[in-house]
């Protein structure tokens, strides 16, 4: 579906629905103990990427920066599996595409065949999972946007937050991803390291190009904003399969308008292998801070 836009404001319709994230909060509280029951310990480390908004925040590209310094596998879900993505999900093939070896499914049993399977003892990289007790995690590392911040502060499905703010105190680490146009009261708990990344979209276009832009992503507007001469674009919702009259009617609009299509790595990979050849993606590339990688090598060598 398409981020509510309420998201990000206090609307009068995100306070009508306060009582159903009481409700929310009540019930995910049981089903986070009830599933700690057991946690599995994994033999290698493991490392959570995660974050405690509902999509948007730009984890995946942190994700892929951790596995690729690490040499680490990726363990994640592969949320909307689809055959134009191999039946692993846009994010997965994605990452898949840039050489690392990423297991879709059930984590906690890809991570315990990762034990089983290999004497390798290097880290596992988990992509979300900050809030699944089931596997105990060595090192939590939460990641935000800046430009997002908590949104409007309240819970699903009032506001953006999967859980309280105070969760921020489980991590062990948040990476924040600059903007330009920080949101306002946007605060992070004393005590925990913070740590700064900065994204950069590299179209594949000139600049005088015009581009008619679309994408299916929790908040398609910071894509648009990051590229030049745009004069159409075209939002869906998130992980949003795409059907052939869809993609007539974007080549309609961009004709109309003489520009190119230009759309998101995710949304790329979910299109088909002859339109791959036909429209392009603008690549986003995310530089964190040294004295994060410096941080998380001392902290993986404590946990030995």
């Amino acid at each position: 579906m398409k981020t509510p836009w309420w998201f990000l404001h206090k609307t009068l319709l995100a306070v009508l629905l306060l009582p159903v994230s009481l409700i929310y909060f009540f019930i995910s509280r049981v089903v986070f103990w009830v599933r700690k029951i057991g946690a599995y310990k994994s033999r290698r480390k493991i490392i959570c990427i995660g974050n405690i908004l509902a999509g948007g925040v730009g984890k995946t590209p942190v994700v892929r920066a951790v596995a690729e310094f690490l040499d680490a596998p990726v363990v994640m879900r592969g949320y909307k599996k689809s055959a134009k993505t191999g039946n692993v999900g846009d994010e997965a093939a994605m990452l898949a595409r840039d050489g690392l070896q990423v297991h879709v499914g059930d984590r906690k049993s890809n991570i315990i065949l990762l034990n089983r399977q290999s004497d390798n003892s290097s880290p596992i990289v988990m992509d979300d999972g900050f809030q699944n007790p089931k596997i105990k995690k060595d090192i939590s590392i939460l990641v935000f946007d800046e430009q997002l911040g908590y949104g409007n502060g309240f819970l699903l499905p009032a506001g953006p937050l999967r859980e309280p703010r105070r969760a921020v105190r489980r991590a062990d680490a948040v990476i924040v991803i600059k903007s330009a146009t920080p949101r306002k009261k946007f605060r992070l708990p004393d005590g925990i390291p913070v740590f700064y990344a900065t994204n950069k979209t590299i179209s594949p276009y000139d600049e005088n190009e015009k581009l008619y832009a679309f994408a299916g992503i929790g908040y398609p507007r910071k894509f648009f904003k990051s590229l030049k001469n745009v004069v159409g674009r075209k939002s869906f919702a998130d992980h949003y399969q795409y059907t052939d009259e869809d993609l007539k009617k974007l080549r309609d609009a961009a004709q109309k308008r003489g520009a190119k299509l230009i759309t998101t790595e995710k949304d790329w990979m979910r299109l088909s292998p002859q339109l791959r050849d036909e429209i392009k993606y603008a690549k986003l590339c995310t530089t964190i801070e040294n004295d994060f990688w410096k941080w998380l090598q001392e902290k993986i060598k404590c946990q030995h």
